[in-house]
């Protein structure tokens, strides 16, 4: 297991300086940063010179590229083009987004696999046929719609809940906003489920486990779903980085100051620093929940040794 994680470890590396490569090309070629600080006026020459040198901006793409990433290692992220470092940002808006996405990620689980293993044993009988057509509806529905069809709900006409959330985002006003940004995925999680646990329901080691007179709870859950579960975690861990770097719609509706947020802003303002410091961030929790993920599949299935 020691020298698997190692190895996985040593692979990231290249990932990682790849997709950060990626970004930072991505990013430096969708416009001029320069400009966007001038705002509708074009900045006269000297002051466009003297920003391209205090941002670095005046160097080859390649050198700005090394300088950023021997900066990263030390954790510094640059600093915005409005002088706030990019780590100050971080510290306000992935606590945030952190939150919003571990209350997402709590629909997803609760209710996605548990309607999941309802349907799957049941699987063409009503309660079938009711959530399959209901979680089709959810992901045929996109997300802005969602989520502003419950704000208004809930929040404007029957008061239940505050149309936006406040600076502090508390776990409680980040409920209603945690279920729009799981929305889709928790109906992704509900199916995949179902049809995990309705394929594996007449494989061999059920039946041998119901012929020996085990319990059905015991069969359900110590045979049936640990095995079911497999693909969905795969779901879920690599859902957990998709979540916070696509809670943007989310954050918008409820006014949310999250990641999505910052990103928001970030691309509007063409606010290099910002985004590629960000994106750069949710690259590790891509490359870091990819690797739980593939540890976790051991402790569902001890079948599978890693060397």
């Amino acid at each position: 297991m020691g020298r698997y994680v190692v190895r996985r470890l040593l692979q990231m590396i290249p990932v990682f300086v790849g997709s950060t490569l990626l970004i930072f090309l991505m990013v430096n070629v969708m416009g001029d940063p320069i400009a966007g600080l001038c705002g509708d006026k074009q900045c006269d020459p000297a002051t466009a010179a003297q920003l391209e040198k205090e941002f670095g901006l005046d160097k080859p793409v390649w050198q700005q590229y090394l300088t950023y990433m021997g900066n990263v290692f030390t954790g510094d992220f640059g600093t915005a083009f409005n002088g706030q470092e990019v780590t100050e940002l971080m510290a306000t808006a992935f606590p945030v987004t952190i939150r919003l996405t571990i209350v997402a990620i709590l629909f997803e689980v609760v209710i996605g696999i548990t309607l999941g293993v309802i349907t799957g044993l049941r699987r063409g009988r009503p309660v079938d046929t009711t959530v399959l057509m209901f979680t089709l509806v959810v992901i045929s529905v996109p997300t802005f719609v969602t989520g502003l069809l419950l704000q208004l709900l809930l929040g404007v006409e029957w008061g239940w809940i505050k149309p936006s959330v406040s600076t502090e985002a508390t776990f409680g006003e980040l409920i209603v906003p945690g279920l729009v940004l799981a929305s889709v995925s928790l109906a992704y999680v509900t199916r995949l489920t179902r049809t995990s646990i309705a394929e594996n329901k007449r494989s061999d080691y059920v039946r041998t486990a119901v012929a020996k007179g085990l319990p059905r709870r015991r069969v359900i859950t110590r045979h049936l779903l640990r095995n079911s579960l497999i693909p969905v975690v795969t779901f879920i861990g690599t859902d957990i980085g998709a979540l916070m770097g696509g809670a943007i719609v989310t954050e918008r509706i409820f006014n949310i100051h999250g990641v999505g947020y910052q990103l928001y802003q970030g691309i509007l303002r063409q606010n290099t620093q910002t985004v590629v410091g960000f994106v750069t961030v949710l690259v590790l929790v891509f490359l870091v929940a990819n690797l739980i993920v593939d540890l976790l599949y051991a402790v569902l299935d001890p079948r599978i040794r890693y060397a």
